[in-house]
């Protein structure tokens, strides 16, 4: 019996050793070095977080740059990379969750932010244009690109991106991500009841769903 014991005390351990190195690794904090690294530097370089060199060393200035993106975004700004950070910058750490999950979650908080409320279809094509833009040479070529490009959506601008999406706005997420594209290709939508863009004002409208005209 005591042997018992002490074979499923040594199983409990090794089982809590290899889930807080899983855990760790999936993490970047300060000190750490490699490829993640590389990969969360360069996003904030290229969202003005981060103006230094992309070498994939987490130093002070990555440190910083880091805060700056969680308190922009209404993360725990304690400078630590791990699953929530990494999904708001539409990034995997090696040792994460699966490649899609990321973008899954960044695309469904944009959803979320400007359309709860639409139509499901309507909800789907915001995704869609989303997906459309990454496709795009005029556009950055990803997901977190697309979305966090400066001034492309007011749920960005105004923190609605911060709110938690529901199962209908993940669900639609999925729905872009696996290829439904209700708008045919559309790189823009608008509300004509709020919109103030001379510009968008003018594009000419292919289609509307719920209170956004797609063009």
């Amino acid at each position: 019996m005591k042997g018992i014991k002490t074979a499923l005390t040594a199983l409990l351990l090794a089982a809590a050793l290899i889930f807080a190195f899983a855990a760790d690794a999936a993490s970047l904090s300060y000190g750490s070095r490699g490829d993640d690294v590389k990969k969360v530097q360069s996003r904030l370089k290229t969202w003005g977080y981060y103006n230094g060199a992309v070498d994939g060393i987490f130093g002070s200035g990555t440190l910083a740059a880091v805060k700056s993106f969680q308190r922009k975004n209404g993360l725990t700004a304690d400078g630590i990379v791990g699953p929530k950070t990494a999904a708001a910058m539409g990034i995997t750490l090696s040792g994460g969750a699966p490649a899609t999950t990321g973008d899954v979650y960044l695309l469904a908080r944009l959803i979320y932010g400007e359309g709860r409320g639409e139509p499901y279809k309507g909800q789907v094509a915001i995704g869609a244009v989303v997906l459309n833009r990454v496709k795009s040479a005029s556009f950055p070529n990803t997901i977190a690109g697309v979305i966090y490009q400066r001034g492309a959506f007011d749920a960005v601008s105004d923190g609605q991106i911060n709110l938690s999406p529901d199962a209908t706005a993940v669900r639609a997420a999925r729905d872009a991500l696996n290829g439904w594209d209700p708008t045919n290709g559309c790189l823009f939508y608008y509300n004509p009841a709020t919109a103030t863009s001379r510009w968008m004002l003018s594009r000419p409208v292919l289609l509307r769903i719920g209170n956004h005209a797609f063009c």
